[in-house]
């Protein structure tokens, strides 16, 4: 029997529930999509029917339990502007209470102190391109908050100490280069964690139980990421000399990147996550000393994407967000010593057998430098001889990675005939840095030769027909689809660019001004780099596409501005046809359901009309 087939407004139906955290009386918050944009719910157990607690139409970003009160905050844009508002909701009587209320700014939670009368976060508030760290009571608001550091670059806040005198804040000077500060709160003294000399990711800081200790994952000395411990020195943090000390591995990775740590203060519990050929692998354990973990029963999860781990009360149990390919996002709750697991929520798969969706097979296909590129290939169940139309779809990042989670758009590609390449080009993420760092700014066009490589590929597997190949990516992305339209022009019989960049130029000269110094130093800079750029901007060279392209962004993109698609849609369809769709009421992606039935439906629709 042949599965049914569905149209795409009921794969973009399919839900999805993240982002939960526990409050102290078990109560179990969480982000839910069932009205179209990701909202606040609650539930008490397993399985009980969720509680919805706010009905925006704009989508919720977080939430985030108080420690000693039933209230949670949560964050909030508006039209995809990515200016995340901080809100307070009672729960039980419905009340939101904007916090910030300075809607042209930037806000980046940081989190509640240990006594829930105050809470910390990063904003550029006073200056769009740099971000400083504020302190506010819980009963505060809009310019309540107090300054306890004014900053230079792209800071964030990694929480609160132990005892609630001092804050971690993060500093991003490039995608994969960190550092790590203790700020002292009343002082406002910043000691620096992390003084190095080659280039160093310090990521996922948790204090140490203690508080004289922080954890982190870190490549400071390694290609990959490892758990490594920072200590403080007796006076935790007081004295420079001893807060810089040296980092002691605790978790090495075995050659993957250990990617995420949580510790509970209260408990010694502590759980890492490992990413190993993109999925996910949890552990969970306790400190038996600063620098040992004694590990818990493996977690009985599904092979899958799993992020977003939150303890419960007294660490016995933890929530976690599960993805997989076959398994649409929800949280399930984790019994912490002996791995037992259960679903805790059910997001609708909008009536699609689950046994319907499609696993992929991960490959490997060589590249013009003799290098084997890692990728995800999904074929539909009934798949024929050379005569599978097939979308390589490109991630973004460029430092990201195409990992196994679920994507309904992909499955609905496969449940009508499509197969989906999904490569992680040299740039991505996932494989040590020494792999992402193979497309830096004069090596930026070898990862569009990966692209080459892996149609050739392609075109040698028995079900591809090799005159129906699609290149589709957002974001970064969008600019790899429109880079491998102009160099490989003869290889695709179709082109979909998702808010992409045509010009490095115009898009490093438009884009947030917060986000201007990490992006140069990935692709080059204007000062620098002016004529270089030019010359790998696809725009440049339009002139040379030629399979039929559709270009769709949001009017309020503050990463990629929709500039950047009005001028490769004016160059394009001079010579080949080409269709444009902006969102007045969307940023750097659509997160309005409406809105992605639409794009995705228009998108159906062109490539039924040119492949």
């Amino acid at each position: 029997m042949t599965d049914p087939t569905y149209d795409i407004e009921r794969y973009l139906n399919v839900r999805a529930a993240h982002s939960a955290a526990f409050a102290e009386d078990g109560t179990l918050a969480f982000l839910m999509d069932t009205t179209g944009t990701p909202q606040v719910w609650s539930l008490g157990e397993a399985g009980e029917w969720p509680e919805q607690h706010t009905f925006f139409e704009e989508r919720v970003t977080f939430v985030d339990w108080s420690p000693e009160r039933r209230e949670l905050a949560f964050g909030m844009d508006e039209g995809g502007n990515e200016r995340m508002q901080l809100f307070r909701l009672d729960p039980d009587s419905g009340v939101v209470t904007e916090l910030t209320a300075m809607p042209d700014a930037k806000h980046r939670w940081g989190g509640w102190s240990h006594d829930g009368e105050r809470f910390a976060f990063a904003s550029n508030r006073r200056d769009e391109s740099v971000f400083d760290v504020y302190v506010q009571g819980r009963d505060e608001t809009g310019d309540d908050a107090t300054m306890v550091h004014e900053g230079d670059g792209w800071l964030s806040v990694g929480g609160w100490s132990p005892d609630d005198t001092r804050l971690l804040v993060h500093e991003a000077h490039a995608s994969f280069e960190h550092d790590l500060y203790v700020l002292d709160v009343e002082t406002g003294e910043m000691t620096h964690l992390t003084p190095h000399t080659n280039e160093a990711r310090f990521q996922s800081p948790e204090w140490a139980p203690d508080g004289d200790g922080v954890y982190v994952c870190t490549d400071h000395a390694s290609d990959t990421l490892r758990l490594e411990r920072i200590a403080l020195g007796a006076d935790a943090g007081g004295d420079p000399d001893d807060a810089t000390g040296d980092l002691t591995v605790v978790e090495d990775g075995d050659g993957w990147n250990v990617d995420g740590v949580v510790v509970d203060a209260d408990t010694n519990r502590v759980a890492y996550s490992r990413n190993v050929e993109g999925h996910t692998e949890i552990t969970v354990g306790e400190f038996t000393a600063p620098e040992r973990i004694d590990a818990f029963a493996e977690p009985d999860l599904p092979q899958c994407v799993a992020g977003g781990f939150s303890f419960g009360p007294d660490a016995d149990r933890a929530a976690i967000t599960v993805t997989g390919s076959t398994v649409n996002t929800n949280v399930y709750v984790i019994d912490v010593k002996s791995g037992e697991t259960e679903r805790w929520t059910y997001a609708a798969t909008a009536g699609i057998p689950p046994e319907t969706f499609v696993e992929p097979e991960l490959v490997r296909y060589p590249t013009f430098d003799g290098r084997e590129i890692p990728a995800f290939f999904s074929t539909p169940d009934d798949a024929g001889e050379r005569d599978t139309p097939v979308i390589v779809d490109i991630h973004g990042g460029p430092e990201s990675q195409r990992r196994p989670s679920f994507n309904a758009v992909k499955q609905y590609f496969l449940n009508n005939g499509y197969a989906v390449f999904e490569p992680n080009v040299r740039g991505s993420s996932g494989y040590g840095k020494a792999y992402s760092h193979l497309d830096d700014v004069e090596k930026r066009m070898d990862s569009v030769a990966d692209i080459e490589a892996a149609v050739e590929w392609l075109h040698d597997h028995p079900v591809v027909d090799p005159e129906r190949i699609v290149a589709m990516g957002g974001s970064y992305g969008g600019f790899m689809v429109l880079s491998a339209m102009t160099e490989y022009p003869d290889l695709w019989a179709a082109g979909v660019d998702i808010v992409g960049i045509a010009s490095f130029v115009t898009f490093l000269e438009n884009t947030g001004d917060w986000r201007r110094e990490l992006r140069e130093a990935e692709y080059g800079s204007l000062a620098d780099d002016r004529e270089f750029l030019e010359s790998v901007s696809p725009i440049n060279h339009a002139h040379e596409i030629a399979a039929p392209l559709f270009v769709l962004h949001g009017a309020n993109d503050p990463r990629v501005p929709v500039g950047e698609a009005e001028q490769i849609v004016e160059e394009a369809s001079e010579h080949v046809p080409t269709r444009k769709l902006i969102f007045e009421d969307e940023g750097h992606g659509f997160s309005k359901l409406d809105n992605r039935i639409e794009a995705y439906r228009a998108i159906v629709e062109f490539l039924n009309e040119h492949v």
